[in-house]
Parts: C-alpha cells; sequence; structure tokens
C-alpha cells in the first residue's frame, strides 16, 4: 500500500511594504507551514520582491506579526525562496544582489511548480 501523497505548498507573495498585512500573511502561512514540516515554495513578485535583499525585511513592521526577517529565515532554512526574474529586473536586482539561498526564476517554473501533482498555490 503506497503511504499518503507528499504535498508541496507554492505561496506567492505579491505584497510588500505597500499592503503590509498581505504580506505578513503570506511569509506567515508559508513559514508556519515549512515549520510543520510541508514542503514550501515562496514566491516573491511584485514589491514582495525587496525582501529578497539583505537587510530589507528586517526594515518591515506591522504590529502584532512575527518579525518578517524571521519568517522568511524559516523558509530559507528549509525550503525554497524565489524572486520573480521581472519583478527583479524591474528593481535592477540580480542574482549577486539577493540574499544567500533566494534564486531569481520567471512565470515557466512558478507554473511547474504550481501545477505538480499534489501542489497547492496561495497568492496574497
Amino acid at each position: 500500500m503506497l503511504g499518503p501523497m507528499a504535498r508541496t505548498l507554492v505561496v506567492k507573495a505579491t505584497a510588500g511594504a505597500d499592503a503590509p498585512e498581505r504580506c505578513a500573511q503570506a511569509f506567515t502561512v508559508a513559514a508556519a507551514a515549512a515549520a510543520s514540516g510541508v514542503e514550501v515554495s515562496l514566491w516573491l513578485t511584485g514589491e514582495s520582491t525587496w525582501f529578497a535583499l539583505p537587510g530589507r525585511a528586517e526594515e518591515f513592521e506591522l504590529p502584532h506579526s512575527a518579525p518578517l526577517a524571521e519568517l522568511l529565515h524559516v523558509v530559507l532554512t528549509t525550503d525554497t525562496v524565489t524572486a520573480c526574474t521581472q519583478c527583479a529586473a524591474r528593481r535592477e536586482i540580480g542574482p549577486d544582489d539577493v540574499l544567500p539561498g533566494v534564486r531569481i526564476a520567471g512565470a515557466a517554473v512558478f507554473v511547474e511548480e504550481a501545477m505538480a501533482e499534489g501542489a497547492q498555490a496561495l497568492v496574497y
């Protein structure tokens, strides 16, 4: 008998400091899933792309929310964090600029991950 199918959670954060509650929700869900052993792929798009840079997550503040830098660290140490290719390019962010462990990839990779068997995608 086969065991339960492995599930992957693909979380796309589309907001940053421009919509702090939505941003924090994406990071909180991704980190909670990663901490509970779920395989997570966190995508940083739009204004959240800035959090791929060193020190940027530490600048984010939202009352009654876990520190964004800690949430990002949880995902980075256990799973995958990706900055959107076009979003990074629009902000002049390159592969040498991002935190260790952050990759830059495009829509084709996001679609591949989101459509994989057992995947659940959430967009914030």
